[in-house]
């Protein structure tokens, strides 16, 4: 069976606060707990750019374009739509549907998933569960991060395939809005 060659995590872009402004937006402009703040879907229309630039290369060496898209799906158990949004415009950008099969609580579910698509891979997730993607892809919980700062919304968490079939941890800043930091976790 093929194996993808990479696969990326993004947390899902910036969201509300625990109470009061700044308030999640939906598509529609309505407000919504469980979608992303004004700057979160800024940072969806970004990465639609950082995965797919219109003219040019990647501006970093280390990402590529994703043919295969995955975020979690909506559940009583976890009802954001934060993850799904964050991919949106990308995947509307590259004519691709989003795999939203996989719930909070399925990472290694995903992260099969994942593995298994042959290709390029972009995982959209909530920032506390990220960790055990990585675990799930790396085989161990010593090679990645095992928590993902609640405020860093602008990494890129990639795997590359090597020759033995493992894969490879590697951080990438994202550096596509004010404030983005250039440091890694």
């Amino acid at each position: 069976m093929a194996q993808a060659s990479k696969i990326m995590i993004v947390r899902h872009a910036e969201k509300p606060a625990a109470s009061g402004a700044p308030y999640g937006v939906a598509t529609d402009g309505s407000q919504d707990a469980e979608s992303l703040i004004v700057a979160g879907w800024q940072r969806a229309g970004a990465l639609a750019v950082l995965f797919a630039p219109s003219h040019g290369p990647l501006q970093n060496p280390g990402l590529a374009t994703p043919q295969f898209l995955f975020a979690s799906g909506v559940a009583k158990h976890s009802e954001s739509e934060r993850p799904q949004e964050t991919l949106t415009p990308l995947a509307n950008k590259l004519g691709l549907t989003i795999a939203t099969g996989s719930l909070k609580g399925q990472e290694s579910q995903v992260a099969a998933q994942a593995i298994a698509c042959g290709g390029i891979a972009l995982i959209g997730w909530e920032h506390e569960n990220v960790p055990l993607i990585a675990n799930a892809i790396l085989g161990n919980d010593t090679t990645a991060p095992q928590t993902w700062p609640g405020e860093r919304f602008d990494l890129v968490w990639v795997f590359d395939l090597q020759p033995d079939g493992t894969y490879a941890f590697s951080q990438v800043p994202q550096q596509v809005l004010a404030g983005d930091l250039p440091t890694v976790i």
